[in-house]
């Protein structure tokens, strides 16, 4: 059984940062889908809403028959959760990258803050981005993350919509086996011991190395990580089938 990939990208990027990750899960033969979330890519005249992106997920996943497994990182990660503890039945496993922290109010609002300063430059932040892209990532990683585009103006809507997110309640719905990824030097990976004790099936994978940014800065250790845990997730949707089918014949 082959199994199909669902990847939702994060904050202002697009769906073009899994370029690396695609190729990969292509050469090894497994259909790939990046998404682009409302706000973001091919989508940034839209709105951002989190039931407008889990509806993203669910869209995505229908057109590739009904169950997947899903990849998330940052935003994409909150998000992907958020998705497995309201479709079950789609996801087959959840990797959750870069997502290891719960989005207090606080942490929201001085984060916004300085959003609505950076909105306010002559260029919107433009230059200021950019600068962080080049100095943050390999060459690679940089022209991945800039070919679709930086939805520069989705960070004010995107933290909005975060006050109601509910990551570890979420964790303690879903039903699926979960890969918590985040790299050594990630900010958001303060509280991945209280994710990971939320998740009814879960485990930590940490990348050396690694920023927040952990798919675009170690692609080939993420893209180790990621086939592995599909390869797990596999065997357990082959499992799962051959007892549905023996269960139908008794």
């Amino acid at each position: 059984m082959s199994l199909p990939v669902v990847l939702v990208h994060g904050l202002r990027t697009s769906r073009t940062m899994w370029r690396a990750q695609v190729e990969t899960l292509e050469r090894v033969g497994r259909r790939a889908v990046a998404v682009d979330l409302p706000g973001h890519g091919s989508r940034i005249d839209e709105p951002f809403t989190l039931d407008a992106a889990v509806d993203t997920i669910t869209a995505a996943i229908d057109e590739v028959g009904g169950r997947a497994f899903v990849v998330g990182l940052s935003l994409g990660g909150y998000v992907a959760i958020r998705h497995a503890a309201r479709h079950p039945d789609q996801v087959a496993g959840l990797l959750a990258a870069s997502c290891s922290t719960r989005p207090h109010r606080l942490l929201l609002s001085g984060w916004s803050v300085g959003a609505h300063g950076i909105a306010r430059l002559p260029d919107r932040g433009a230059g200021l981005n950019q600068f962080l892209v080049d100095r943050v990532l390999p060459a690679e990683g940089a022209a991945d993350v800039g070919a679709g585009g930086f939805a520069l103006d989705a960070t004010s809507q995107v933290l909005r919509e975060m006050t109601v997110a509910t990551p570890v309640a979420d964790l303690a719905r879903v039903e699926a086996p979960v890969w918590l990824v985040n790299g050594a030097f990630d900010h958001f990976r303060g509280e991945e011991r209280r994710f990971l004790a939320a998740c009814r099936d879960g485990r930590l994978v940490v990348v050396p190395r690694a920023t927040h940014l952990v798919s675009l800065v170690q692609p080939a250790r993420f893209g180790r990580v990621m086939l592995e845990a599909l390869d797990e997730v596999e065997q357990r949707e082959r499992a799962r089938v051959a007892g549905s089918a023996g269960g139908s014949r008794s």
